[in-house]
């Protein structure tokens, strides 16, 4: 059993997201595989899926304690499909840098949070 990380919600919050971005990863790169006899894959794309498939499932046992393997194995997956589709069609880089905007307004924001002084006991309001 997995227990998470004692250390506050902070590192709570961090593990619960990386092990939902690794499903969700799992889940899109077995989706392209699974439907790779109907559409065919680019040979690169489909090497590139089949290592980072078992990869990515292997990561919910090997790096259930390495936030910075969870992070990295995140990245690899996430490039892995990107990567090579906006190297073929430089144009889908257009929404990906669109969607890049709400990403990083979030993690400001969480970045902002996670500096906030905890240790301080709530101002109570009156």
């Amino acid at each position: 059993m997995t227990t998470a990380p004692a250390r506050g919600s902070w590192g709570r919050v961090e593990f619960y997201t990386s092990f939902f971005l690794l499903a969700v990863l799992a889940t899109v790169i077995g989706m392209r595989l699974s439907f790779e006899s109907v559409w065919r894959l680019p040979t690169v794309d489909l090497d590139l899926s089949v290592i980072a498939l078992p990869l990515v499932l292997a990561s919910f046992w090997l790096v259930r304690h390495s936030r910075r393997g969870r992070l990295a194995i995140i990245t690899f997956a996430a490039a892995t499909q990107l990567v090579p589709m906006v190297v073929r069609q430089p144009i889908l880089l257009l929404p990906l840098l669109g969607a890049l905007i709400p990403v990083a307004i979030l993690a400001i924001c969480l970045v902002a949070l996670s500096k906030k002084d905890s240790s301080r006991p709530p101002q109570s309001r009156s």
